[in-house]
């Protein structure tokens, strides 16, 4: 199921004169796991926000896995965001999400987000999907989707997940407050109670051809 994964193109489309591509990630894109670090931490420290630090390993099995979104102009790294489940596969969480500050205005970082979205709803269709976010963007990304603020309480309780918090600059504030809240916005997509959106559908029929 992988390989089909990783080889599928997502969206693929023309942003002003270069070509922009949106895919899942492949082991072809491995030699951009250090610079994909690097830019994430990169925005981190310019909007002076924590941020759950991740090794290259880590997301080397992310994208081996095919979990992974990925977004190149001209074979030039652009964005970026992957999956991962939690909670026995109850919940799953778009993370990572990153994009390029030259390639930024161009809504390139709804375009990963959505294909994100879209390739957990397919993976994991029973699970709720939900993410951690200070920034304003993504939070309205999220909603556009069908997420919804929601308390701590009600995010999974799997210590694998928030020990990830660990690496972030405002973890002690996670700590102090018994992990009721932090700096970050919980927001949740619960599959149970929340439609998906057309352009969302659309993508996960397209995916749901290449998993068999």
């Amino acid at each position: 199921m992988v390989t089909k994964l990783t080889n599928m193109l997502v969206h693929k489309e023309k942003m002003n004169t270069p070509e922009i591509i949106v895919q899942i990630a492949g082991e072809d894109h491995l030699h951009f796991v250090q610079i994909i670090l690097d830019t994430i931490e990169a925005a981190a420290k310019v909007r002076g926000t924590g941020i759950a630090k991740r090794t290259p390993e880590y997301l080397e099995l992310k994208i081996k896995e095919g979990k992974a979104i990925i977004a190149t102009v001209n074979g030039e790294f652009a964005g970026f965001c992957y999956i991962e489940s939690w909670g026995n596969k109850q919940f799953v969480a778009n993370s990572g999400l990153i994009v390029v500050e030259k390639f930024r205005e161009h809504g390139l970082a709804k375009k990963i987000k959505r294909n994100a979205f879209a390739l957990a709803r397919t993976m994991f269709p029973q699970a709720k999907v939900f993410g951690l976010t200070s920034g304003a963007a993504v939070m309205k990304i999220n909603t556009e989707l069908g997420y919804v603020p929601v308390t701590f309480a009600q995010l999974t309780d799997d210590e694998s997940f928030w020990r990830g918090c660990q690496g972030c600059v405002n973890y002690d504030i996670l700590q102090r407050t018994s992990r009721r809240y932090c700096i970050c916005t919980a927001m949740l997509f619960d599959p149970a109670t929340h439609k998906d959106k057309k352009e969302v559908k659309e993508i996960i029929k397209e995916l749901k051809k290449k998993i068999k």
